[in-house]
């Protein structure tokens, strides 16, 4: 499927996800525009954007799309076809929607403390609502990892459990970027069992293509969306694992995002 119907269609809201905590609607686009029929969409509209203190008011939408442009290119497609566009309630995100598998382990979890399933990484023990001792895990996926570096290079501040899914195609895709790309850093995330581990040379193949593209067309792009500064700090983040193929350790006071589902 291309992007077309996602640029150009006319919307119709079909729901909205009462969880999320910006407004965040399901649409369908227009049938005709579509040789396939109507596309499903998420639709974030900047007017229902909540404040935050430490980003920019009316700016998350444009985060999610420079979010999706890193991610395309690395070569990675962790993050589904994401565009700028107005909608039924003026500008805003608009991001195909993804499929899930409904059945099977999911790939971020909590399990009984210390019973760590097979192919699985943990992060930390803790006490669930209940008061019993859990483990965070997620699965030792390489589909996984690239999640986990590409939230280093975009910064990103909340990477929760529920923002990975299975797509029933049999790819791993990232949701919900909006708090990404800022200067500060901000590093919150589930993903962070690879911590202190040294990065694939197929992964900083990937990353150098990223770095080099950042001053030629892909800045101009990105420049449209974040300021110069946090293009800038995209390809520091970028140059320093390069020079330092670590995945870093966490570090501050709330290195994972609360709540972290």
């Amino acid at each position: 499927m291309t992007d077309h119907p996602l640029r150009t269609a006319d919307l119709t809201v079909i729901g909205q996800v009462t969880t999320a905590s910006n407004v965040t609607l399901v649409c369908e686009t227009d049938p005709a525009a579509s040789g396939d029929g109507a596309v499903r969409v998420v639709y974030k509209p900047v007017r229902g954007e909540r404040p935050l203190w430490d980003f920019p008011d009316g700016t998350l939408a444009q985060r999610e799309v420079a979010s999706y442009l890193v991610s395309e290119a690395l070569g990675w497609g962790v993050i589904p076809e994401t565009v700028l566009r107005d909608g039924p309630y003026g500008p805003g995100m608009v991001q195909r929607w993804i499929d899930s598998i409904e059945d099977g382990p999911d790939l971020v979890d909590l399990v009984a403390a210390g019973e760590i399933p097979a192919g699985y990484r943990e992060v930390l023990r803790a006490l669930d609502p209940a008061g019993h001792p859990v483990s965070l895990v997620h699965a030792d996926d390489p589909r996984l990892l690239r999640m986990a570096v590409l939230d280093v290079l975009i910064n990103n501040a909340d990477r929760k459990g529920g923002h990975v899914l299975s797509g029933d195609d049999g790819r791993v895709y990232g949701v919900d970027h909006g708090i990404c790309l800022n200067t500060e850093p901000k590093l919150r995330t589930v993903l962070w069992g690879w911590a202190g581990e040294t990065l694939a040379d197929e992964l900083l193949t990937d990353i150098t293509v990223l770095v080099k593209a950042i001053p030629g067309e892909l800045g101009g792009r990105l420049a449209e969306l974040i300021t110069d500064a946090e293009v800038e700090a995209l390809a520091a983040r970028g140059q320093g694992l390069l020079e330092h193929p670590v995945l870093p350790l966490p570090t501050g006071q709330r290195p994972i995002p609360w709540p972290a589902f």
